[in-house]
């Protein structure tokens, strides 16, 4: 898992340049995966990957899903495709194919325009390590014709060795050149009536003129971890921007979300929360919020989001420990843009994700599942999400993503929209939003087959699929009658587990934890598993690894 990988950046020569371990860079679930399809069309049927980190919505139907193995969208209720990539883009324009590896942002805008930040992973020389990497943007302005989208791609916004200086509001500030695409993850987009915004962790905050985007990315200094504002043209004598560990640079230099609208920028970073107002000529002004000063529970800022109701508007920030004596994992806001923030004392050391408001609701992606609030004060704990009709699951107690929609589209029987979960385990839609029974569709990707199969396989119950701690294996199976049996074997075929399960026919998968009849996890090895149905033995070898 991901959030298990520590990053810390090395430097040679005041240019950034590598990486070892170290702390983690961002909460991404899992390492991208690359996506090896060789099919013609710009699409192809399904979702290539179950890990689902981002979700958006455009025009009057569309939903779009960051995956670990790239960009899918719904189109509609029954449907789900996935752009095809190629790991041989270059720069430039009409290109048909996105870059391979997983999705770490997505950003709409209108109907039209969608942009697509990418990471993969590449192996560090100096330590045989696989470290993120940063595959580039790609930009759409035709986006809502999903069968004929065409792209323009930026690699990864990277400095020349030489951008040791930027000129910001007329004056000259010190900057560190980051020069590889290595840990320059882009994990946000916002895209404002000028500018595209990107928050990345080495390469910091950056933006794009949306009126001219050949003029390429540029780079936005923010406060310093000591700073408390920094004013358009200030003349800071001691001033650079850096990205790396304090003492040598500053944590509020590391981007992870950002939020606009109108002439207001907030931006969440490993050093806190930034508020930027543009003026005129695109220079912006920043106050910088961080823990103690300010009250919010911790200084890694994983996610923003604007809520407007009945004349207030509030500001949500997803919050995690960073380096502060007494920070915690949490969700803070604030009522007045920034003069006072609140900590959600029900969601306290909690590790979010994502959060997403509509209206008075507000729902938060977290580690133990999907909170909901309908007041901002006391929140409850969706249970995991059930397809009872056709004895489908979500295997994951993780929820990275969330989105609850209310086009006319998607609209249920109560007209209360749909609710989105993305998760490690597949796609989830319920189509009831103010309840937490089982009335969900699950979307998952899987190969259909006449013959049953175990997947994972191998299988490790303390990684895969983990509800409440225990991991799960499915078996899939296609069949007519509802009663099926599932018996465990062991390498000497001794019988460990016996499971009955009463299903709705058809096509479907049953689930195992791993534990043996006594309740303990099995031992490392080979297991032959017995699935019976329709009369006829079915027979799976499985690897359990733990």
């Amino acid at each position: 898992m991901i959030r298990n990988l520590f990053i810390v950046l090395v430097l040679s020569s005041g240019v950034l340049h590598g990486q070892v371990r170290g702390r983690s860079p961002a909460p991404f679930p899992k390492l991208f995966s690359l996506s090896r399809t060789t099919v013609a069309d710009s699409t192809q049927a399904g979702l290539q990957s179950n890990v689902i980190v981002e979700i958006r919505t455009q025009g009057d139907t569309l939903v779009w899903l960051g995956t670990g193995q790239g960009l899918s969208v719904l189109r509609d209720s029954l449907t789900a495709r996935t752009f095809l990539s190629s790991q041989e883009l270059k720069g430039g324009e009409n290109v048909t194919k996105l870059p391979e590896g997983g999705v770490s942002a997505i950003g709409v805008a209108n109907d039209d325009t969608l942009i697509v930040a990418v990471a993969t992973t590449t192996e560090d020389p100096t330590s045989g390590e696989d470290v993120q990497t940063g595959a580039g943007l790609a930009l759409s302005v035709n986006s809502q014709d999903t069968t004929a989208v065409n792209w323009r791609y930026f690699s990864q916004p990277v400095d020349s060795s030489g951008d040791s200086t930027l000129i910001w509001g007329g004056v000259s500030l010190e900057a560190l050149p980051v020069t590889v695409p290595q840990q320059n993850v882009t994990y946000d987009i916002a895209i404002g009536n000028e500018y595209f915004w990107i928050a990345s962790w080495a390469g910091g905050l950056r933006r794009l003129d949306r009126s001219d985007v050949s003029s390429g990315w540029e780079r936005v200094p923010l406060p310093q971890d000591a700073q408390t504002d920094l004013a358009c043209g200030e003349q800071v004598s001691d001033y650079e921007l850096n990205p790396r560990d304090p003492p040598d640079g500053n944590h509020n230099h590391k981007g992870f979300s950002v939020l606009v609208y109108g002439d207001t920028v907030w931006v969440g970073t490993a050093g806190g929360i930034n508020r930027g107002i543009l003026d005129e000529s695109g220079c912006v002004d920043w106050i910088h919020y961080s823990y103690p000063l300010s009250g919010i529970t911790g200084n890694w800022v994983v996610a923003l989001a604007r809520q407007q109701w009945k004349g207030v508007r509030k500001i949500w920030a997803v919050t995690l420990r960073a380096d502060e004596p007494g920070e915690d994992h949490g969700v803070s806001y604030t009522p007045d843009d920034g003069l006072t923030w609140y900590p959600v004392s029900a969601l306290r050391d909690r590790r979010g994700y994502n959060i997403y408001t509509v209206d008075s609701l507000v729902y938060v992606a977290t580690e133990d599942g999907l909170w909901k609030s309908e007041d901002g004060v006391t929140f409850a704990l969706f249970r995991p999400a059930v397809d009872a009709v056709n004895n489908d699951e979500i295997l994951d107690n993780d929820v990275y993503a969330v989105v609850h929609d209310v086009r006319d589209f998607w609209q249920g029987p109560d007209s209360l929209g749909a609710l989105f979960i993305g998760t490690g385990d597949g796609l989830a839609r319920s189509p009831d939003p103010g309840t937490d029974e089982p009335v969900w569709e699950i979307y998952r990707t899987h190969v259909s087959s006449n013959q049953p199969y175990a997947y994972p396989n191998p299988f490790s119950p303390s990684v895969y699929n983990i509800v409440d701690g225990d991991g799960h294996v499915r078996f899939f199976y296609r069949g007519k009658r509802p009663r099926m049996e599932l018996r465990i074997y062991n390498f000497a075929m001794e019988k460990v587990r016996s499971i009955d399960y009463e299903t709705g026919g058809g096509q479907g998968t049953l689930k195992w934890d791993g534990r043996d009849e006594q309740g303990g996890l099995v031992a490392n090895g080979t297991y032959f598993c017995n699935l019976f149905y329709d009369d006829q033995s079915h027979w799976i070898k499985l690897i359990v690894l733990k």
